[in-house]
């Protein structure tokens, strides 16, 4: 029961804290629904006018019940709902079924309970019986020659807006709007008065009290607890005990509160907490959802987003801005990862002021697997330091170079759901998509000293990583970076974000021997003016499988390349083939060179690595050759 405690923690506290918010959790008793018209009276009820409602969501008056309605009869909300439920005239146009008398009754009750000048203007008016005429009246729902309800649009392109919006227009969502003279509020959803009344009344159609065995105390107790918790239109639900059959208790209990018996308000406070809280903050896989939050409502973190969005994006800390703001333009050969290690710690550090010695930072995890049950699949409770600890140590340890598109770059740790689109294709199924998230939540959240990095998911990114003929190259290059954010995170983040001329591990230095191979076939290429993939890119896979025989295949025929790059680029030329000597040089033993055993995902590393520092050289001599041919002109 710890979820529920704290989300009604949660609850009480941020109606506390967070006064004046523009979005605060549902007041009890009420759900959000969406609305198709609403109906304007005056203070005694008459027909003022009737307009259309575009998508927005509306506040509603709920009963248990109601909130959760289904079968046959399903029963009503006491003020705004269907025009089944409100039109009095809906048989009479054709109507199928209308629940007319039990919707009347109930906004009887009310009223007479809390007398109300809006409800009684409202009652006044559905007694009348002119609600599906005055919207036919007004062109908002259509009939036949005969005077009854279309049940269908004959032309599916030009549908009006109930057949859009409902499928069939009984089934159209009615709001009331009351204009009473000296009333500034005519909005029925948003009059404070009403809202109040409402909760005050809806523990009258309570019948059972017991223990809360959330708070302790002897109160009224939910017998039918709230769905729609993820979204509107959500079925799922997290608590459920309709089976009296004797499969639900297995004969261990006579009725559902012997094992477990929740407060109706307590019920209702904490699935309102957690709809604000998933509507405000959380992150969507489909069905899954992950949340987590402080108790008071303090914004933390999301775990599961990649460094630029949950931590980094209001900074622009991207690859070029960190190139910019080095001081040395793109001939910057820094360690970035230095650079981006202050700025991540810089913005924890604001975290932790913010959350102060909390120890009320949850994470929790949500899905469903059928349409009316929800689980619960992921529950930590941590402190502030704790939860930032892990999460700047998985930011930091895990963070690479990304490119993601031309306008997406950054240094960062990717996020859980991009590591499983990596490891295993874009058209993964949603169910591996999410069996990945539930996988890597606990590495992030608990530490990856505690929950160790699954092994399988760094072999089958190197393994798409090199197999680049497969992707299109701007999906590669976002596989590459991932694949070395990985591999540098299981090595608990101990290779540099910059080249390491001096690292003499075999399979980093093949990975350097291939980009140098390819930026020079690329080199030779682009002189000739052709285009087309080099030999190294397309023998990644072979070369990442058998590095020697195949790295005396690509050598080999960088033979014609060279000679071309002799009349046209010679200085280039030699240079890379000083570097290659340099490389070959750094392997410690002829063993070492020679083993055609399989490279690890270093030799990714030490490939990126090699080929940007190519690359940005490439860009300081194109700005050396502009400056100084500007120079020569003036």
């Amino acid at each position: 029961m710890s979820w529920i405690q704290k989300l009604h923690e949660t609850y009480e506290r941020i109606n506390v804290d967070l006064t004046g918010e523009e979005t605060a959790p549902l007041p009890i008793g009420h759900v959000s629904h969406q609305a198709h018209f609403q109906i304007i009276l005056d203070g005694a009820g008459k027909f003022i006018d009737a307009q259309l409602v575009e998508k927005e969501d509306t506040l509603v008056p709920a009963t248990e019940d109601s909130a959760g309605r289904t079968g046959k009869i399903p029963p009503p909300h006491p003020l705004c709902d269907k025009i089944q439920y409100v039109a009095k005239d809906y048989l009479a146009y054709g109507g199928e079924k209308s629940f007319y008398d039990a919707y009347r009754s109930l906004l009887f009750s009310w009223n007479q309970a809390f007398p109300h000048r809006k409800l009684e203007a409202v009652l006044n008016y559905v007694d009348d019986g002119h609600v599906v005429s005055d919207l036919v009246h007004k062109g908002y729902l259509y009939v036949d020659k005969d005077g009854q309800l279309l049940t269908s649009w004959p032309d599916s392109r030009d549908k009006p807006h109930v057949f859009k919006m409902a499928k069939k227009q009984g089934e159209a969502f009615i709001r009331w709007v009351v204009q009473i003279p000296g009333e500034k509020e005519t909005h029925t959803w948003e009059d404070k008065g009403l809202i109040d009344s409402w909760k005050q009344f809806v523990p009258q159609l309570i019948q059972k009290k017991g223990i809360c065995m959330v708070t302790g105390k002897k109160t009224l107790l939910g017998t039918k607890h709230p769905k729609g918790v993820r979204y509107n239109g959500d079925n799922a639900k997290l608590i459920s005990s309709n089976d009296t059959s004797g499969f639900t208790y297995l004969g261990r209990f006579t009725d559902s509160e012997q094992a477990c018996s929740i407060g109706y308000e307590t019920s209702q406070k904490a699935h309102n907490a957690l709809r604000w809280l998933i509507d405000r903050q959380s992150f969507h896989n489909g069905e899954q959802v992950i949340i987590s939050w402080e108790v008071s409502g303090k914004k933390v973190p999301s775990p599961v987003l990649n460094s630029r969005q949950a931590l980094l994006e209001d900074d622009d800390y991207s690859e070029i801005q960190l190139e910019n703001n080095s001081g040395s333009g793109a001939g910057y050969k820094g360690d970035f990862g230095q650079i981006y290690a202050k700025r991540l710690s810089s913005k924890i550090a604001g975290y932790r002021q913010e959350l102060g010695s909390s120890k009320d930072i949850v994470v929790m995890g949500l899905d469903s697997v059928t349409p009316g049950r929800m689980a619960i699949t992921y529950y930590r409770e941590l402190t502030g330091s704790e939860f930032l600890d892990h999460l700047e140590a998985w930011h930091k340890n895990f963070a690479w170079f990304q490119k993601y598109s031309k306008e997406v770059k950054f240094i960062g740790a990717p996020a859980p759901k991009e590591i499983a689109e990596a490891a295993f294709g874009r058209r993964l199924d949603a169910k591996v998509s999410k069996m990945t998230v539930n996988r890597l939540l606990p590495c992030i959240v608990d530490g990856t000293d505690r929950m160790p990095f699954p092994q399988d998911l760094v072999r089958s990114t190197r393994n798409r990583a090199v197999n680049r003929m497969g992707m299109e190259h701007w999906e590669w290059e976002k596989v590459l970076g991932i694949a070395c954010a990985l591999f540098n995170g299981v090595s608990k983040g101990g290779y540099q974000m910059a080249l390491e001329t001096k690292r003499d591990t075999r399979d980093y230095l093949y990975g350097r021997l291939l980009a140098v191979a390819e930026r020079l076939e690329y080199i030779a290429l682009n002189v000739a003016g052709e285009n087309r993939d080099t030999n190294a890119a397309r023998l990644m896979q072979r070369f990442a499988e058998r590095p020697y025989s195949t790295w005396l295949q690509i050598e080999q025929a960088l033979v014609p390349y060279k000679t071309r790059l002799q009349t046209r680029r010679a200085g280039f030329l030699s240079n890379m083939k000083n570097l290659l000597d340099e490389i070959h040089c750094l392997f410690k033993t002829a063993e070492v060179y020679t083993s055609d055993a399989p490279l690890s995902g270093e030799f990714l590393l030490g490939y990126h690595c090699q080929r940007r520092d190519l690359q940005l050289k490439t860009k300081s001599e194109e700005e050396t050759n502009s400056t100084g041919s500007n120079e020569e002109g003036k």
